[in-house]
């Protein structure tokens, strides 16, 4: 897919929203991380959600990452044109939880702030 389809949205609050086109969440995750680059963070979770949900058909990553008082909220998930097979949520869940993920989100975003 080309990056060039790939549209995010910048919210009032520092936070962003990656979509190719149509922000919808039929199925999602969502946790919560310390404080990093939003959009950079946005574009390492689009990336490890896609690689684990890249064999659903009709799916659509769609991430949003919103800053709080804790660090930064964050929804991962997608639209899907078709069933959602159960589980689905569960596996966006361990892309979101799975340590080695975090610790290079948050690697990758801390080398953007300066």
């Amino acid at each position: 897919m080309s990056r060039r389809r790939w549209h995010m949205s910048r919210a009032a609050g520092g936070g962003v929203v990656l979509a190719r086109s149509v922000v919808r969440f039929d199925v999602s995750a969502e946790t919560q991380l310390p404080s990093a680059a939003p959009a950079r963070i946005a574009h390492q979770v689009r990336q490890d959600v896609w690689r684990a949900l890249r064999r659903l058909r009709g799916f659509a990553p769609v991430v949003s990452v919103e800053p709080n008082a804790t660090g930064l909220r964050i929804v991962a998930g997608g639209a899907v044109t078709g069933a959602i097979p159960p589980g689905t949520g569960a596996a966006i869940a361990a892309v979101l939880e799975h340590r080695g993920n975090r610790a290079r989100w948050l690697a990758h975003a801390r080398r953007g702030q300066g």
